[in-house]
C-alpha cells in the first residue's frame, strides 16, 4: 500500500471505529508503516541514508492524517449532537436533591440561630475596607506593632485600602450608624496571607459586640458559655480566659475550652486538656470615643472566632485547605442534606 492510498482511505474513514483500525493497520505493533521502521536497522548505510526520511515522512503523514480525520469526526459528532438533542426544561426535578450544604454553611446558620436567640442582631460590611475602618479606628494607628499581627493583602492603587483581616469593621461601622445599646454578630470572609492545614488566605469569621451602660466582663464570660455549649450541644463544656492583648480592646482574654478523648479523637468537652477557642475583652475606650461615642457612658465586650475552625472542632475535620478544594467526595462525606434545618434551630433554650 503507497503513501496516497494509505491517506486516502484515512480520509475517507467513515466514523472513528474506522479510523481506529486504520491506526492500527499502519501504525499499530503489527503494522505496514511501523515494519518499514523496523527494516531500518538490517539496510546498510547507504540504503537507509537513501529511504530513511521517506519512511520517517511516511510515519508523519499518517500520522498527522490519522489526528487531522479524527478531529473533523470530533467536531462533526458534535455540532450533530448539538443540533439533534434536546433538553426538555419541563421534566420533574430529580426526587432527591443531590446537592449538599458546605459545612462553612451550615455553621453559619447554627451560629445565626444562636446568637438570634440571645438577641443579636446580623451586620455586615465591605470586604474591602479602608486603612481607618480596619485599622485606625481599631486603636491601630499606622506606626502600631501590632499591624504586624495581621499579614495583610494591599489593593493595588492607593495603598489606603486592604482586603479586610478580620470583620471588625463591622462593628466600627455599626457603632457609628446606631445609637446604642448595640448588640450584633459580623459574620463573613476575611483575608490573611497566611496559608498551611489550619490557615488559608480566605477564611471566616465571626465577631460579636455589645454596647450598653453597665458591661462588664462577667456578661462576656456568661455569653461565650452559653454560645458553646449550645454550638457543641454539650453541658460540660469548662471555659478558662487567659490575659492577652488585642489593641481594641482592654482588658483582653483569650478563651480557652477544654476537651476530652473520645474514642480516640480529641472532642470538645471535659477537662482533660485544654485548646484556644476565641479571642475576646472589653471594648477599648478608644475605639469607643472614635466611633462618635462617650467611653465614660457607654461600655462593652466584643469576641471573635473562626467559623471554619468552629466546623473542624464540631464535625471532625483535620485540614481547613479541604474546606476550598471543591472536592465533591470531600463534599459528599462532610456536606449536610440540602432540605436540613440548623441542628439549633430550637435556640439556646431546647
Amino acid at each position: 500500500m503507497n503513501r496516497d492510498e494509505i491517506l486516502s482511505r484515512i480520509a475517507a474513514a467513515p466514523d472513528l471505529g474506522a479510523l481506529e483500525s486504520l491506526r492500527v493497520e499502519t501504525l499499530g505493533k503489527s503494522g505496514s508503516v511501523t515494519a518499514l521502521l523496523k527494516s531500518l536497522g538490517q539496510m546498510d548505510a547507504d540504503t537507509r541514508t537513501r529511504e530513511g526520511p521517506a519512511i520517517h515522512g511516511l510515519r508523519e503523514a499518517v500520522t498527522n492524517g490519522i489526528a487531522e480525520r479524527k478531529a473533523a469526526l470530533e467536531n462533526a459528532e458534535l455540532d450533530r449532537r448539538l443540533a439533534t438533542e434536546r433538553l426538555d426544561l419541563s421534566l420533574p426535578a430529580p426526587s432527591s436533591p443531590k446537592g449538599s450544604i458546605h459545612p462553612v454553611s451550615q455553621v453559619l446558620d447554627e451560629l445565626t440561630e444562636i446568637f438570634a436567640d440571645l438577641g443579636f442582631a446580623v451586620a455586615e460590611g465591605p470586604e474591602i475596607e479602608d486603612d481607618w475602618h480596619n485599622f485606625t479606628a481599631l486603636n491601630i494607628p499606622e506606626t502600631h506593632p501590632a499591624r504586624a499581627m495581621h499579614d495583610t493583602f494591599y489593593v493595588e492603587g492607593d495603598g489606603h485600602h486592604v482586603l479586610r483581616t478580620h470583620t471588625s469593621p463591622v462593628q466600627i461601622r455599626t457603632m457609628q450608624t446606631q445609637k446604642p445599646p448595640i448588640r450584633i454578630i459580623a459574620p463573613g470572609r476575611v483575608y490573611r496571607s497566611d496559608s498551611d492545614a489550619t490557615h488559608t488566605p480566605m477564611f471566616h469569621q465571626i465577631e460579636g459586640l455589645v454596647i450598653d451602660r453597665g458591661i462588664t466582663l462577667g456578661h462576656l464570660k456568661w455569653t461565650l458559655e452559653t454560645f458553646l455549649k449550645a454550638f457543641f450541644e454539650r453541658d460540660d463544656i469548662v471555659l478558662r480566659m487567659r490575659p492577652s492583648y488585642f489593641p481594641f480592646t482592654e482588658p483582653s482574654a483569650e478563651v480557652d475550652v477544654g476537651w476530652s478523648m473520645e474514642k480516640g479523637r480529641r472532642v470538645v468537652g471535659g477537662s482533660e486538656g485544654w485548646m484556644e477557642v476565641l479571642g475576646s475583652g472589653m471594648v477599648h475606650p478608644k475605639v469607643i470615643a472614635n466611633c462618635g461615642l462617650d467611653p465614660n457612658e457607654w461600655q462593652g465586650f466584643a469576641f471573635g472566632t473562626g467559623v471554619d475552625r468552629l466546623a473542624m472542632l464540631k464535625y471532625g475535620m483535620d485540614d481547613l485547605r479541604a474546606f476550598f478544594d471543591g472536592d465533591l467526595r470531600w463534599m459528599k462525606h462532610y456536606g449536610f442534606r440540602f432540605f436540613d434545618v440548623p441542628t439549633l434551630s430550637g435556640g439556646v433554650g431546647a
